[in-house]
């Protein structure tokens, strides 16, 4: 490993080694290391955690290791705006950056990604939590198409609860991103088992990148829907219900009633050119909603199943909710009015406008969740 220092406080402590690939084009991953040392007993330390990382990263990108200056928990640490600068040295805006925040190091990667999400192209927050108490945005829809992986210890006694409560809920119902969460069985250390699962996940990550249609720069303003009237989406009444945070991802608050759920299936397969049959691709009793392939003459992105032409999929009773594909502009648009959470694996193995949409409570809803849908069906059809 290439070693150098860089501050970024007044200590003259070396905080940055670098290992990996020299190419100006090649992602970049940083690494944020707490002071603190993740583990239950005196012989955890942060070079023991770092070389965990360097045996289990992927080849073929640049690595950074930082150690992140003490803050209080919940508040961002000293020096990020000279990491940021560090970063951007770095590489052009093009080269994709994953932040990866271990322990106290959370604060520093959530930190830098809430300021500016446009700027990487993923996030972990390993044992650690959001700058809650700081003065950073954590609006809904804020991290909308930013993947996020979030590992918290279930008897984690070293971050209040309160703190980690806070960043769980916040990532998991209104931050917008394609979110991996897991509640692993131990305290706050970190575990093989954590980072095998991550490097998995960038690995994903990346290799989605590459293959991936450049994605036109985001509108701004408002996003149009041509299926609304006014081609606004207004904001979904109340709080965000409660989703699952593995795969298969369900609604499991705030449910559909049984009749509003059969009364938009109506509605759907009267759409030009839809068929329904079981899905390929969800739970049991999801009813998948098809395009033909005289029918399918939208882009491969508009599809969860791209090969049979499935489009969105309604899930069973007990759930009422929906996963379908939008164009990004409008898929962000409903994430951050509160209408959708995406799907985990968007930006990662799937679309990256999949989303889901929370089943319909009333008569007013069914008029809007399913102008989403006949959006997702144009979208398919390639009108």
């Amino acid at each position: 490993m290439e070693g150098s220092e860089y501050r970024v406080t007044g200590s003259a402590s070396p905080l940055i080694t670098r290992w990996g690939s020299c190419d100006p084009e090649a992602p970049l991953i940083v690494l944020f290391l707490g002071s603190e040392c993740l583990g239950d007993g005196f012989g955890d330390s942060l070079q023991t955690d770092l070389a965990m990382f360097v045996r289990c990263l992927p080849d073929g990108a640049a690595y950074a290791a930082v150690r992140v200056p003490q803050a209080a928990p919940g508040h961002s640490p000293p020096g990020l705006a000279a990491l940021r600068a560090w970063i951007d040295q770095r590489g052009t805006p093009e080269v994709p950056v994953v932040l990866i925040g271990v322990g106290g190091g959370a604060a520093a990667a959530g930190g830098m990604l809430l300021a500016d999400p446009a700027r990487f192209a993923a996030a972990a927050l390993l044992y650690g939590v959001l700058p809650v108490d700081s003065d950073v945005p954590m609006t809904r829809g804020r991290l909308a198409g930013i993947p996020v992986f979030l590992t918290h210890g279930a008897r984690d006694l070293v971050i209040p609860l309160e703190l980690q409560r806070r960043t769980w809920d916040y990532l998991v119902r209104d931050s917008g991103s394609p979110l991996w969460a897991q509640r692993q069985p131990g305290g706050h250390k970190l575990t093989a088992e954590t980072v095998a699962g991550l490097c998995g996940w960038i690995e994903a990550r990346l290799g989605f990148l590459q293959r991936a249609t450049p994605v036109a720069e985001m509108p701004t303003g408002q996003a149009r829907w041509p299926t609304l009237p006014h081609g606004r989406l207004p904001e979904r009444r109340g709080e965000t219900p409660e989703v699952s945070v593995t795969t298969p991802q369900q609604q499991v608050s705030q449910n559909a009633p049984a009749e509003l759920q059969e009364a938009l299936f109506e509605r759907v397969v009267q759409l030009d050119g839809v068929a329904t049959a079981p899905s390929a691709v969800s739970v049991p009793g999801a009813r998948a909603f098809f395009l033909g392939s005289g029918n399918a003459r939208g882009p491969r992105e508009a599809f969860i199943v791209p090969d049979l032409g499935e489009f969105a999929h309604l899930h069973p009773a007990y759930d009422g909710s929906l996963h379908l594909a939008l164009p990004i502009a409008l898929a962000h648009d409903a994430l951050a009015k509160g209408w959708a959470v995406a799907h985990p694996l968007a930006g990662l193995r799937l679309t990256p406008g999949m989303v889901m949409i929370f089943g319909p409570r009333d008569a007013t809803e069914l008029e809007i969740v399913t102008a989403i849908v006949q959006a997702s069906h144009s979208y398919a059809a390639g009108n």
